[in-house]
């Protein structure tokens, strides 16, 4: 089937979350600066989570650019992603609230390493419908980028148990590190060209 539906559906998703997410920033009472403070936490969590939907956002864009159809299968493991996705809000929240202590930062992490194992499956889901000579296998390939992102994941998780500045280190060195567009799938697709 085409993957049009798939990834309107997807795009529209990732919009609704990230509309929810910043609908967590609650209106300060007070028209000083300093009525501003008490929302730092709030507003550091809901960047780092921005830029890693952001990511999400852009490399499932490129992923789905590479495909030419999808099917059930690819449907279901794109939900999981999307489920994953989808409580990046409550965590965000949850820690900015908190000021990121341990739990919310650990169940932070959680959501994180799910994502990411979620966006391996999917990714492997659609290599597997297209073939191994195809651009998506091709762009992968083995996907040292995304295994360390999990296993940074993992570091940050533990982390969280003796120091949570040290934790959400772990978390931002992930985002630096897919700031910039994922380059494999573009770089393939350009010597097809």
């Amino acid at each position: 089937m085409g993957k049009g539906r798939f990834e309107a559906f997807s795009d529209g998703v990732i919009a609704i979350i990230i509309t929810i997410m910043v609908l967590e920033l609650q209106v300060p009472h007070g028209d000083q600066l300093s009525s501003l403070k008490p929302l730092v936490p709030k507003f550091l969590s809901y960047i780092l989570s921005f830029i890693y939907l952001g990511i999400y956002w852009n490399n499932h864009h490129h992923m789905l650019h590479a495909v030419k159809e999808v099917d059930g299968k690819s449907l279901w493991a794109n939900l999981l992603l999307l489920f994953w996705l989808s409580l990046v809000p409550f965590v965000t929240a949850w820690m900015g609230e908190n000021h990121f202590t341990q739990w919310p930062v650990v169940a932070y992490g959680v959501v994180l390493l799910m994502s990411a194992i979620s966006y391996t499956f999917l990714s492997r889901t659609l290599i597997h419908n297209h073939g191994k000579n195809e651009k998506l296998a091709k762009a992968f390939g083995k996907d040292e980028k995304g295994k360390l992102s999990m296993l940074l994941y993992v570091m940050g998780i533990i982390a969280a148990f003796f120091s949570q500045a040290l934790s959400l280190t772990y978390y931002a060195i992930v985002a630096v590190i897919w700031f910039i567009p994922d380059r494999r799938i573009e770089k393939v697709i350009e010597k097809e060209l």
